[in-house]
């Protein structure tokens, strides 16, 4: 278990400030910084995952719950496809991975609004990044970060032409937040509606065999 990188500066001035009034004032004043210490670290950690190495697996980008299972248009590829959405609440693990080996193709950045990342339309008008990854056989998959209410950052490591690996860790969403997967319309779905699903671990998803 480690701390995200992007929440090294966050922890690091929690523990210092937490630090100095347990030290000038005792347990009493700060009991409630050690409770947001913990709730600081918990929302930080980053850890390790076993990644699937079957033939085509998709894995889970985020740790959370499937809120969507749908056949729907994919606004980046203009196409129609398969879209899976998965919540992240504040207790998830909230950095995102790489659903499947490929190139990155594409990438789309679009400020937006903050509205609850659990409903439908955060897909359409919540802040948002976009990666259209392209696999060697030639299957087109969009993995999409969306910020939630809270959440008002969103991180990705990874830029247009980049080569990646299938649980590879890519990025980071600072508090509530979702992800939008495009799939092709003949994947096999392996998970289902309500189901929670841990990042890199869990295959939510098979390419069909060519």
């Amino acid at each position: 278990m480690i701390i995200a990188r992007e929440g090294w500066s966050i922890v690091g001035l929690v523990t210092a400030v937490t630090a100095v009034i347990h030290w000038f004032a005792g347990v009493a004043w700060a009991w409630p910084l050690w409770l947001m210490l913990f709730f600081v670290v918990q929302f930080f950690r980053d850890p390790t995952r076993e990644i699937s190495g079957a033939a085509g697996a998709i894995v889970s980008p985020a740790h959370g719950k499937v809120v969507a299972l749908e056949r729907a248009r994919d606004p980046y590829l203009e196409r129609d496809a398969l879209k899976l959405s998965i919540f992240m609440n504040v207790f998830s693990v909230h950095s995102n991975r790489i659903p499947i080996a490929g190139k990155i193709r594409g990438r789309w950045y679009h400020a937006g609004q903050f509205f609850n990342a659990a409903l439908d339309k955060a897909s359409r008008e919540n802040e948002r990044n976009a990666l259209w990854i392209q696999t060697p056989t030639g299957d087109d998959i969009v993995v999409v970060q969306i910020a939630g209410l809270i959440a008002r950052r969103i991180s990705c490591d990874i830029n247009h032409g980049d080569l990646v690996t299938t649980g590879q860790r890519y990025g980071f969403i600072k508090f509530g937040s979702r992800v939008d997967v495009y799939l092709p319309l003949e994947t096999d779905i392996a998970t289902r509606l309500g189901q929670w699903v841990l990042s890199g671990t869990d295959t939510i998803a098979y390419l069909q065999e060519r």
